[in-house]
């Protein structure tokens, strides 16, 4: 009888350890993953306060106070003292010790009845904060649950590079742009500043072929783009913002190839040997027009270029004659050393493989972008004792509609296969420490194609969050890529960040009907959102009493759709100065009803509930092929046509001028599932 009841005994007690340990919180999900997590029981209810018990800590207390409202709408109230139940708090620790245990990026979150974050620095703090944003709103009542996470980034340069020299990203973008890699703990980004398109495209001709370069010069002036630049006070505000979210802007001025814009400026600077986008090497002059360009915005006591790195590009030279290589060598030498006389770390894309050579280049604290094995060697770099970042081209790059590269990252494949250690056939040991970390790659090669900053976007968000997870938890990530892949849809963009142009919370499906049953000319909607992202489709009920080219029945932040296009009379649209036509005239005196919807490769237009036209993207021949310009076969960017895009973020912030009325207006994220096709 007595073993009959201690093993009933042993049964609970063994049922109740099982129940325990169940009852104990499983990681939580955030974008990165945490790299340690141990669960507890229970969840944390925020009270409303923030205690702050070390100094230096009030500002990361305040911006987190800050998003919170801007995401939840609920205040945060800031105190001192001692902290209650329900309250964050960013407490004081040993300095020294934290920092041997977290390091300059990591930080502990300790969650029981209060939240506690602990951290060496600010920035440690501030990516805690990240964690608890994104922790909070997947709960409808911003809970939290409760466990320890220690959570330190595998890599301590995680970014992207953005190419601003093909096609002109606005300030505003950026800025916003900066907030959601914040978000998701990026913390690098590389402005590509200048560069030019493909010739082929432009009758062959360079005087034709766009060639930009996007910061204000007072040393020589007019070589900033008329189409688009930023003022030297424009992009010191850039860093100066990025730098309050611990984001580093990098700015990259890229010779002595993708150098037309130079060329074009003073035509004596360019080659006519291997074509007017690489300087000629030979020429006297371009090493003075250098130097002075680097000075004028590393040099002086407030210079233009704030942050650490500064980039002198040095990509994709020519190599056919071995003087030009010694020249080009001794070229990247000297820019090494130039930025370094400003107290810069130099980055370079490492061409010292395509350029091999008996000139030294400067070795020692200098940083090496890895983006091909044509151009340069992982292993032999890190021998001659370079520090790497991983840009590996067949991984990362990501060149929108370009029919080469990738048009979307191939998440899934990055999340399964890709951490910064594996660059091309090499892979380093994981987190080397001459491995930075990595970045992936955003060019914009086909200069005129149609893409909008917010089809940029579109591709860079998702990319952001799969990369985010792959150099900050590398491959110590646990999540199936599904889990991870279904679950992300949910977290926002960043607080106060909407350019996916959402009219619904994130993973929500849906339809909406505007309140106003009648909507007329040039009034303001203020209803849902401004503008409508993909995919979407919007639907209204028209009757033009009249129809005038130029009429205008919607517009918003960066499109406008035309009742009647200012060139021909039909339904049109323009966004960022491209105007896109519908074959169809709207009727004037009777009712129509017409449904738009956007995706990002497509525009659909139905006509009382019938297909009337997609907008495809459109393809556009080019001269000649692109093989072997520069001096490599075949090259990847060989497609013969591109392919203009014809892409529509719906305007609704207001009606346009037009004469009649607007009825029935809705807005849905789920797209027509009949009469797909034309007829």
């Amino acid at each position: 009888m007595n073993n009959i009841f201690r093993r009933i005994i042993l049964v609970f007690s063994l049922c109740f350890v099982v129940f325990s340990a169940s009852t104990k919180n499983s990681k939580p999900f955030v974008v990165p993953e945490l790299s340690a997590w141990e669960g507890s029981e229970g969840h944390f209810v925020p009270s409303g306060r923030i205690v702050v018990q070390s100094r230096n800590m009030q500002d990361i207390a305040q911006m987190f106070a800050q998003d919170y409202l801007a995401m939840f709408g609920k205040p945060l109230q800031i105190v001192k003292g001692k902290a209650a139940e329900g309250d964050f708090v960013f407490c004081s620790e040993d300095v020294a010790d934290a920092r041997k245990a977290l390091g300059e990026e990591g930080y502990r979150l300790e969650i029981s009845e209060k939240v506690i974050v602990t951290s060496a620095t600010r920035k440690g703090a501030f990516w805690a904060t990240r964690t608890i944003l994104q922790l909070s709103e997947q709960s409808k009542i911003h809970q939290i649950p409760c466990g320890t996470a220690t959570d330190i980034p595998a890599y301590p340069l995680r970014g992207l590079m953005l190419d601003c020299g093909r096609k002109y990203i606005p300030a505003k973008y950026i800025d916003k742009l900066v907030k959601v890699m914040a978000y998701y703990k990026l913390n690098a980004l590389q402005i590509h500043l200048n560069d030019n398109g493909f010739k082929e495209y432009f009758d062959n001709d360079w005087q034709k072929t766009p060639g930009a370069f996007r910061l204000e010069s007072e040393w020589f002036p007019g070589l900033a783009a008329v189409d688009g630049a930023y003022s030297k006070r424009e992009f010191i505000s850039i860093q100066e913002n990025a730098e309050k979210v611990f984001v580093d802007i990098i700015p990259e001025i890229d010779v002595p190839a993708h150098s037309l814009a130079f060329s074009h400026y003073r035509p004596s600077l360019g080659s006519q040997e291997y074509g007017m986008d690489h300087l000629d090497l030979k020429n006297p002059e371009v090493l003075p027009f250098l130097d002075s360009l680097f000075t004028e915005y590393c040099g002086g006591p407030n210079p233009v270029f704030r942050g650490k790195y500064v980039h002198i590009g040095t990509d994709e030279y020519s190599n056919r004659d071995p003087e030009v290589v010694e020249l080009f060598r001794g070229l990247t030498d000297y820019l090494i050393r130039k930025v370094e006389s400003f107290g810069k770390q130099p980055m370079a894309w490492c061409s010292l493989k395509h350029a091999k050579g008996k000139t030294p280049v400067k070795v020692e604290n200098v940083v090496m972008q890895m983006w091909s094995a044509d151009y340069g060697d992982p292993i032999e770099m890190k021998k001659a004792g370079y520090n790497l970042v991983s840009v590996p081209d067949n991984y990362l790059y990501i060149v929108p509609a370009a029919g080469y590269y990738y048009d979307y990252f191939d998440d899934r494949l990055i999340y399964d296969s890709y951490t910064p250690a594996q660059m091309r056939a090499v892979r380093l040991e994981e987190r080397d420490p001459q491995l930075l970390g990595g970045m992936f790659a955003l060019w914009n090669d086909h200069c005129g194609n149609g893409i909008t900053v917010k089809d940029i976007h579109h591709r860079l968000f998702p990319a952001i969050q799969t990369y985010a997870a792959k150099t900050w938890t590398a491959d110590a990530v646990t999540f199936p890529w599904d889990i991870f892949d279904s679950q992300r849809k949910f977290l926002s963009e960043a607080p106060d960040v909407n350019e996916l142009s959402r009219v619904f919370a994130p993973g929500i499906k849906g339809t909406v009907y505007c309140p106003l049953q009648k909507i007329g000319p040039e009034t303001s909607i203020d209803w849902l959102a401004p503008e409508v992202g993909y995919d979407y489709s919007v639907t209204f009920t028209l009757h033009a009493d009249a129809v005038e080219r130029g009429d205008i029945l919607f517009e918003g932040p960066t499109s406008r759709l035309y009742l009647s296009s200012p060139e021909s009379g039909r339904l049109a649209f323009e966004r960022e100065g491209y105007l896109n036509e519908f074959d169809y005239f709207v009727p004037k005196g009777r009712n129509v009803t017409l449904t738009i919807c956007g995706t990002p490769h497509e525009t659909r237009l139905y006509v009382d509930g019938n297909i009337r036209q997609v907008l495809y993207p459109l393809a556009v021949t080019c001269a000649i092929p692109r093989w072997g310009l520069h001096d490599v076969a075949p090259h990847p960017q060989g497609p013969r046509k591109m392919y203009y895009q014809r892409t529509l973020v719906f305007p609704l912030q207001k009606t346009g001028k037009f004469r009649g009325t607007i009825r029935g207006l809705n807005v849905s994220n789920l797209l027509p599932t009949t009469s797909m096709m034309l007829p």
